[in-house]
């Protein structure tokens, strides 16, 4: 893990960026290093927590780690490799929330790096509605919960031990449905994933 020097003191939030698939469907290109803008995606997405508020941001690596540190421009951010990235998304979950455990940091602002529509505007409404250690938030999109989610400390356990596959943290935020503030974001995001080379059409 690499760890920036800082003396800040440590913001309540910290930004979380999911960025260790490997692209099965895309022929086994990173999802990372997939070109947005000029630049690798996962520049962009960390360029999106950043700007909607978010001063610590940690990126978990997965697939093609060393090329991603190596190609994206990612200082300041804390890299968090996964070697079990394979096994999917929830082995990243659970390696971001144990690289945010015992940092000081009260919440974690989960965004996946394949979601290049959603940009600042819905990632800082999600982040406006933390509380405390308690909260629970996720954007939603005509009413339906998708990206970013926000999760108090207080859930980083429970969230941990039901984290498999590629749910992530599907399972737990059914189970506390009614505890799970909802941000409608529809107006000012688009929710779409780069899961094949259909998708390939949304980047620039």
């Amino acid at each position: 893990m690499t760890i920036p020097q800082t003396t800040r003191e440590t913001p309540a939030v910290a930004g979380l960026l999911l960025a260790a698939g490997g692209g099965r469907r895309l022929g086994g290109r990173p999802k990372a290093l997939l070109v947005h803008r000029g630049r690798p995606l996962v520049e962009h997405a960390v360029a999106v927590l950043r700007a909607a508020g978010c001063e610590r941001v940690h990126v978990v690596l997965g697939a093609e780690a060393a090329a991603v540190r190596e190609r994206a421009e990612l200082g300041g951010c804390v890299l968090v490799d996964n070697p079990a990235w394979e096994q999917g998304m929830g082995t990243s979950l659970r390696a971001g929330i144990d690289s945010l455990t015992g940092t000081g940091v009260r919440a974690a602002l989960v965004s996946l790096v394949d979601q290049p529509g959603i940009g600042p505007e819905a990632v800082g409404r999600v982040l406006a509605a933390y509380r405390d250690e308690t909260s629970l938030v996720s954007a939603a999109y005509a009413g339906v919960r998708g990206h970013p989610v926000l999760f108090g400390a207080g859930h980083w356990a429970g969230i941990a031990a039901t984290a498999t596959g590629d749910r992530g943290a599907r399972a737990y935020l059914k189970e506390h449905a009614r505890a799970v503030t909802l941000v409608e974001c529809g107006d000012v995001a688009r929710p779409y994933d780069i899961d094949t080379e259909a998708d390939l059409v949304h980047l620039e």
